[in-house]
């Protein structure tokens, strides 16, 4: 069956694409994701009766603007007390940074820190992962915190990450697939 077009509108009244398609694999649960043309992907069941789709679409609109509520609320200030709190709780207070922010001029890393010259101790998170679970988004920021102790990614940095940050190869395994269902490469510096 081809893929059917929909379209919904979000709380701001934007109108966003929403492409259907019916997916053997699933049996009861339907899945959303975003593309990178900013369209969704709306992946339901097989045999999902054409009477349901409405309500679906009126969920995932639902759905959709409680994320963008998140990214919104994402700010620089939350993101600088999240990591204070990352750096506090894992790292017992030892890592010291002069500046941490959203950007949007990231395609595919996940963040970024400097060492050395006017940047030092500038740490970057990409803005594309705003609306990630906040373990995920705690991983990223101890992963960048902790180049200000290992500059690169030695043994003795990924040892210090998973002893430091016990849900790290789980948030790997979450980029690897967000990565791999997105079609494009996401780095975390695996």
């Amino acid at each position: 069956m081809a893929e059917q077009r929909y379209q919904i509108q979000n709380s701001q009244g934007e109108q966003v694409t929403v492409n259907l398609k019916r997916d053997k694999r699933l049996t009861k649960t339907s899945r959303w994701e975003r593309l990178p043309d900013g369209s969704l992907l709306l992946r339901v069941p097989y045999r999902l009766p054409n009477r349901r789709v409405a309500a679906l679409l009126e969920q995932v609109a639902t759905q959709l603007d409680k994320s963008i509520r998140l990214h919104r609320q994402r700010n620089d200030a939350v993101l600088r007390q999240r990591a204070e709190m990352v750096n506090k709780k894992y790292f017992d207070g030892k890592i010291q940074w002069n500046a941490i922010c959203w950007v949007s001029n990231m395609q595919s890393r996940l963040g970024s820190c400097t060492r050395g010259g006017p940047t030092d101790g500038q740490i970057r998170i990409s803005d594309k992962i705003k609306d990630w679970p906040d373990w995920v988004l705690d991983y990223v920021i101890a992963h960048e915190l902790l180049h200000r102790i290992h500059p690169n990614h030695s043994a003795a940095f990924w040892n210090e990450l998973r002893t430091a940050y016990p849900l790290a190869e789980q948030a790997r395994g979450f980029v690897k697939g967000v990565s791999f269902a997105s079609g494009r490469p996401l780095e975390d510096d695996l």
